[in-house]
């Protein structure tokens, strides 16, 4: 396990099942949480090859942070299918103080713990990191 600046430690299966999503394209999407109780990053959910951006956004909670990558596949304006791989910080603002200033102080080192993100997004609401935003930003 890595420990930053912040005390927060990162479990050993959050950067293997990235590194899955990277090489294996084993999954969609990874949402990760931090479990207060213990300061360390886990693993809360993995998403299926199949499943959509609409279902990745979906399993946010409404008011609670988390941090997430999302593999996104697109076409190229010269019909090149691509994917880039999005961190997002997803912090609403109904979620407590406290919890926004936990993920706000650890995310930086946590990000850099995911080699291989493209492209990061902070959303506060989810019109901030709607499906046509995320596709203006992978171009």
């Amino acid at each position: 396990m890595a420990n930053s600046a912040s005390g927060m430690a990162v479990h050993d299966d959050c950067k293997l099942k990235f590194q899955e999503l990277k090489a294996k394209r084993s999954y969609r999407f990874i949402v990760f949480k931090i479990e207060e109780g213990i300061q360390q990053v886990t693993v809360e959910k993995l998403g299926k090859p199949q499943q959509s951006y609409e279902d990745f956004t979906a399993s946010l909670p409404a008011n609670e942070c988390r941090y997430a990558v999302f593999d996104f596949d697109f076409t190229t304006n010269e019909n090149v299918q691509k994917s880039k791989i999005f961190f997002i910080a997803w912090s609403p603002d109904t979620s407590r103080v406290r919890s926004k200033m936990l993920y706000a102080s650890s995310k930086d080192r946590f990000r850099r713990e995911l080699d291989g993100v493209q492209v990061e997004l902070q959303a506060t609401d989810p019109s901030e990191m709607s499906f046509d935003i995320v596709q203006g930003r992978a171009h």
